[in-house]
């Protein structure tokens, strides 16, 4: 039977992990608000861009018609197959956060294993330290990663977007690859964060009808091909942040959430042990007193 003063220690130790969890806890909800602030102030321009790019391609599709030319929008729209596709893999740089990393990189694998079943080489541009790790496991010569990233959460920025997706974006431009594919984590609420894949390039082609009217023209500076070609790479980055920011929410609700369940648990181990310790201690007390007991009863006869 352990003693009381080894039972004490054990408590000790369980409450000092537990002051741990609940520090986290409350670290990691401050700046979940903040990571939610960001991707709600971020929609707006998402939003715009993506409603600009379409309104140019739907242009371009209708002037292509009027001249009796085939659509050739840009190539950021051109489906085509080069044997090589591109990833932006967007994972967490730490632990402690339940299911998070195990969801998002069992995906991964299975995402990866599929290109390469299709006879895919696959171009890896990777954000995040355990995603890094889970590639340098992979033993795959037809898995290359030009750019990795780490170390960037929880302050992400613009910037890390366009840094994390320029390799690929390079690669895409020059024919190299036929598609980049971006896997994030999305935060949908506190309690509900899911693995996300989504194509970032080719953009796909507006919905245009042959008998649809031409929407209104507009005398674009310096011109409707110069605007539509400089807003599809920004576009690309813009998805690019969303995602990084999606994922950092995420990771930050599923800590709080992981450091509250641990929370929860230390204390009821704390209640267990306070338990067992008090009886323990009973015992003890109740021992001695039939010792005491029959010790005098001893004396006695």
């Amino acid at each position: 039977m352990a003693s009381v003063r080894e039972i004490r220690r054990k408590i000790k130790s369980v409450k000092s992990t537990q002051q741990i969890t609940k520090a986290m806890k409350m670290v990691s909800a401050a700046r979940m608000r903040r990571a939610q602030s960001a991707i709600l102030s971020s929609r707006p321009f998402a939003q715009r861009i993506d409603a600009a790019v379409q309104d140019l391609a739907r242009l371009e599709v209708h002037a292509d018609r009027a001249a009796g030319r085939p659509v050739q929008i840009h190539h950021y729209f051109d489906r085509r197959a080069t044997g090589a596709v591109g990833l932006l893999l967007v994972s967490a740089d730490k632990g402690l956060c339940g299911g998070f990393n195990t969801n998002l990189l069992r995906h991964t694998v299975g995402w990866l294993k599929a290109r390469r079943a299709e006879g895919k080489k696959v171009v890896v541009s990777v954000v995040g330290r355990k995603g890094r790790d889970l590639l340098a496991r992979l033993k795959d010569e037809g898995i290359e990663k030009p750019s990795e990233l780490v170390g960037i959460f929880p302050k992400v920025t613009f910037a890390h977007a366009e840094l994390s997706l320029k390799p690929l974006l390079e690669r895409f431009e020059s024919g190299e690859l036929e598609s980049i594919d971006v896997i994030t984590t999305e935060f949908h609420s506190v309690i509900s964060q899911k693995v996300s894949e989504k194509r970032l390039v080719p953009v796909p082609e507006p919905k245009v009808g042959p008998t649809d009217d031409a929407p209104a023209e507009f005398k674009f500076e310096p011109g409707r091909e110069k605007l539509l070609a400089a807003l599809l790479p920004r576009h690309a980055k813009a998805q690019a942040y969303r995602a990084l920011l999606e994922s950092q929410a995420a990771e930050l609700a599923a800590r709080m959430n992981a450091m509250d369940s641990a929370s929860k648990n230390a204390a009821e181990l704390i209640s267990g042990l306070t338990l067992w310790m008090n009886r323990t201690r009973q015992a003890i007390i109740t021992r001695e007193l039939m010792e005491i007991v029959s010790g005098a009863e001893a004396l006695a006869q």
